[in-house]
This record gives C-alpha cells, sequence and structure tokens, in this order.
C-alpha cells in the first residue's frame, strides 16, 4: 500500500454517525500527526451529534463545532477522499451492505457497544460515552504505530482485524 505522499485516509462508520464514529474521527486526527486524515459517516446519520459526543471530546483541542453526521454515500462520490481503511465501529453497521469504495481500501469492523442507547441518568450515559472513547482511543493507539508502509496487504489485514478485537 501507498500514499502516494498524502496522509492515509481512514473512514470510520456507524449507522447513525452520532457518537463511535465520531469519536473515532476526532481521535484519530487528534493522534495523527499528519500521517492519517479520519472521516466518519453513517448508514442512516442522525439529525445532529449526540451532545454526550461533545462533552466527551471536549478538551481535546480540537475544532468540534465542525462535526455533523454525515451519509456514507458522500464518501463513495468519484470527488470523496479515496479512503485507504474503512472501519465499521458498530455492529448494525457491519452487517449492512456498503458502497463500493473506490480504492479497494482494507477493511475491519471494530465494534464498540453504543454510548447513545445507554438510558438511566446523565452519569451512567456519561459513562457509557467514556468507555467507548477509552476503546476506541487503545485501538487507534496501536493503529498508529503499525508499520502499515513495510506490511504486506495480507499481514495488515490481519493486524487491523485484531486491533478489532482489542478491549480497553
Amino acid at each position: 500500500m501507498t500514499t502516494e505522499d498524502r496522509p492515509w485516509n481512514v473512514l470510520f462508520l456507524c449507522r447513525a454517525n452520532s457518537a463511535r464514529s465520531q469519536i473515532a474521527e476526532v481521535l484519530l486526527n487528534r493522534m495523527a500527526q499528519g500521517r492519517f486524515k479520519a472521516y466518519s459517516a453513517g448508514s442512516q446519520p442522525a439529525q445532529a451529534v449526540h451532545p454526550l459526543t461533545f462533552e466527551v471530546l471536549k478538551g481535546l483541542d480540537y475544532p468540534l463545532d465542525q462535526l455533523r453526521p454525515k451519509d456514507w454515500a458522500e464518501f463513495g462520490k468519484p470527488d470523496a477522499p479515496v479512503m485507504d481503511f474503512v472501519f465499521t465501529v458498530c455492529d448494525d453497521t457491519a452487517g449492512e451492505v456498503c458502497p463500493a469504495w473506490p480504492g479497494q481500501p482494507m477493511t475491519a469492523h471494530w465494534g464498540v457497544s453504543d454510548p447513545a442507547a445507554v438510558t438511566g441518568n446523565e452519569a451512567l450515559q456519561m459513562t457509557a460515552f467514556g468507555d467507548a472513547l477509552r476503546q476506541i482511543r487503545r485501538r487507534l493507539e496501536i493503529f498508529v504505530e503499525l508499520p502499515i508502509e513495510k506490511l504486506d496487504r495480507l499481514s495488515l489485514q490481519s493486524k487491523v482485524d485484531e486491533i478489532g478485537r482489542t478491549t480497553a
């Protein structure tokens, strides 16, 4: 694989694109140091990013006002960035038929429990969002350390699959 003098493009998918995929996008862009460019989208995007997503991400020195739920069809268009990796972060999306992504990106499922589905008081909900953030962060810490340029496609696929089984 090669990125031809551009960052590795990574797309995180979830059904609503209101929590987990948004968290992954922000964290990877924050950790990437120019090596990766992260995006997120959903198969059935919500009307807005979940308010607790903003709450759990504040303090990361990242422009959260630019976050918005996006339809995954945006990334299948001819003028969209070519993705090198596409990771599903929810089980619902992993079972859906995804668009044909230009460039044959590497794909893997990195399922994370949906913090937006947690009901109860705000403390329980914030705990769920914090847990999701920690699990995603741990996986991304491993991912950004991969020697992508030195791995053949089969070895790299094995590594990104393995990351999806990592718990916080």
